[in-house]
């Protein structure tokens, strides 16, 4: 019986180029996110042409009532929930200094990416408790521990992600659920589009090891390691996929 991925934002960048993968690992793919279905046609159709039996939903991640409902779905068509890939994220609608910074885009930040991934989390993990097996993968971001202070609610939802990582590993580490944590850098997606000349300058001055962009196929290769079961004796675990910018040297 084939196995089945939840990926959460998983209509663009990060998020569909692993379904892709997965799919191309032999997964069913189960995309959660905001569009409506009539925008990702064509994308669900090349991940059924891949093999996958596709799921598709639209809602809003950031209500709790959402993720449990959407979860008893997946539940009713397929049975079980083998990878959860925590990707759904938002950066704030406008850069603004910390000393700027909104009620307005805290709470939306937030809502996006701390309360619907730690709700869909809850949800995705009392099925995984069920079946006493599951992997559950957070997409963080380099920004968990890098300072941009003219996107303060960004940075501090991704040090959230990060302990949330720690929190659900540890709770679930004896119900045969692994929790894992990635953490891109500068990827090369509609995100990163409005700052490309700033990169690319950066990039071209040596502030990454490795000088090129991230692509979310860098991504979605992590990924497919940790929901492939390449790492059973670890939980908690973190990988960075920024070209080495998490590297510390004089």
């Amino acid at each position: 019986m084939k196995k089945v991925a939840i990926i959460t934002g998983g209509a663009g960048g990060i998020g569909y180029a692993t379904a892709q993968q997965l799919a191309a690992d032999g997964f069913n793919i189960v995309l959660f996110d905001v569009r409506d279905e009539s925008f990702v046609s064509e994308k669900l159709a090349k991940l059924d042409a891949a093999g996958s039996d596709t799921m598709y939903f639209c809602g809003d991640i950031a209500k709790r009532d959402v993720c449990y409902d959407f979860v008893e779905k997946v539940i009713e068509k397929y049975g079980k929930i083998d990878v959860l890939v925590n990707n759904a994220g938002v950066a704030p609608k406008v850069r603004a200094d910390i000393l700027d910074t909104s009620e307005e885009s805290i709470d939306y930040v937030f809502g996006i990416n701390i309360k619907g991934t730690f709700f869909m989390t809850q949800a995705v993990s009392r099925q995984m408790i069920e079946q006493n097996d599951g992997v559950i993968i957070n997409i963080s971001s380099m920004s968990a521990y890098t300072s941009s202070v003219n996107r303060p609610e960004y940075c501090m939802s991704k040090s959230a992600i990060s302990m949330m990582t720690v929190l659900f590993a540890d709770r679930l580490a004896d119900q045969g659920v692994r929790v894992y944590e990635i953490r891109p850098g500068v990827i090369r997606t509609d995100m990163t589009a409005p700052v490309v000349e700033k990169y690319d300058r950066m990039i071209a001055e040596g502030i990454f090891p490795i000088k090129r962009w991230g692509y979310p196929e860098d991504v979605a290769k992590a990924v497919a390691a940790f929901a492939n079961g390449a790492y059973p004796y670890s939980t908690g675990e973190v990988i960075n996929v920024d070209g080495g910018f998490h590297l510390r040297s004089l």
